[in-house]
């Protein structure tokens, strides 16, 4: 797997979700209501993940995902298959900009460990056979800061932070390792959680640390998660704002948390959300160190199907390299176009274009 070996992440990369088809909806409906077996839902997931699987290659990507289709969430599917986390429904969902989202969460109800017989695993067994030697296929999961959100902690089960730390450190390095031996050599983590630091009121994170405690904390989760992982074992992480039904949780730059989490977080690549005026500018990016991690610029929106201008997309790449070398750029969608099973508004034809925009794109910038 050379491939992955020089390039992950790749000049022309996505975040990972895709909008899901009808003909999956209404699967999914009719297990709900007893209609079909879990058996025949699972066909007819396999079966889009293999059409969708296809249709990156034939757009250009290099790396392919199986857009999240056997999910209904972008991080709740896989943490509630930890041992020691649970799914619930909340009284309350989400907040978005002027939406609250499905009433769904997870929390903390043992003693935190991999499942050794975690779905996910044996769901990319079965991706990796899709995409045999075609394209590179890319493991998205959320980060394991994603359980440090106000909540979720039992605080019965783990009165001590840092021991529930330590635990959701080992929990996320056999989970690494369990992938690895499953063929994974690309893997995304995705984290709202630390892009989250940077905002003006942290209620909804764990009271007892400030922010610098908090970020400090985060760096030390994911370092930690890190430590010791095969060399061949690529990993970003995708530092995300929320991105449900075409909105947005929150906004502001990542200027709080770049001092300490771009500057030492020992991923491969950083995948960024730079499309709209919310994110602020590039200067966060000057502490990302030369010759590290990649950064792959999120400057084309998967919140709207209208096209951008390659100039204007070219100019940003060009501003963005004033803090980092233009040869350790990449280019992205800022988020995935379906972070939920609900997806954004846009159509799945805009999303193609979208995505071949690009890889055309992107070999104009750097294969000139």
């Amino acid at each position: 797997m050379t491939k992955t070996a020089t390039k992950a992440p790749f000049r022309a990369d996505h975040v990972g979700s895709l909008l899901r088809p009808e003909v999956l909806h209404n699967a999914r409906k009719a297990f709900k209501e007893g209609k079909i077996s879990a058996e025949q839902l699972r066909e007819v997931e396999t079966k889009e993940i293999k059409r969708i699987v296809d249709k990156q290659i034939e757009v250009g990507l290099e790396l392919v995902t199986d857009g999240e289709f056997r999910r209904s969430w972008w991080h709740l599917d896989f943490l509630e298959h930890l041992n020691g986390i649970e799914g619930y429904v909340p009284e309350v969902g989400y907040e978005f900009d002027g939406e609250e989202t499905e009433r769904y969460n997870v929390r903390n109800n043992g003693k935190i460990s991999f499942n050794p017989n975690h779905p996910f695993v044996r769901d990319f067994i079965v991706f990796k056979e899709i995409v045999g030697d075609r394209a590179v296929p890319k493991q998205t999961i959320p980060s394991p800061n994603q359980l440090f959100h106000v909540g979720i902690r039992n605080q019965e089960i783990y009165p001590d932070i840092e021991e529930y730390a330590n635990d959701i450190i080992q929990a996320y390095r056999d989970a690494l390792q369990a992938f690895y031996h499953a063929g994974a050599r690309y893997i995304q983590l995705d984290d709202v959680y630390i892009a989250g630091l940077n905002v003006e009121d942290l209620s909804y994170y764990e009271g007892e640390y400030n922010r610098e405690q908090l970020i400090d904390l985060a760096l030390r989760v994911i370092n930690g998660v890190l430590e010791g992982k095969p060399e061949d074992l690529y990993i970003t992480t995708h530092l995300c704002r929320g991105n449900y039904k075409s909105t947005w949780a929150f906004e502001g730059s990542y200027a709080r948390i770049a001092p300490t989490l771009l500057a030492k977080e020992k991923v491969d690549g950083f995948f960024l959300e730079f499309d709209d005026e919310r994110s602020g500018d590039f200067t966060p990016l000057e502490y990302i160190p030369e010759g590290g991690p990649k950064v792959v610029i999120g400057a084309v929106t998967s919140k709207r199907g209208e096209l951008e201008d390659k100039e204007t997309i070219k100019a940003r790449i060009k501003e963005a390299a004033q803090f980092v070398p233009h040869d350790q750029l990449c280019l992205s969608p800022q988020c995935g176009f379906a972070s939920t099973h609900h997806g954004n508004k846009l159509t799945e034809e805009q999303q193609w274009e979208k995505l071949r925009f690009i890889v055309e794109l992107s070999k104009e910038i750097w294969e000139q």
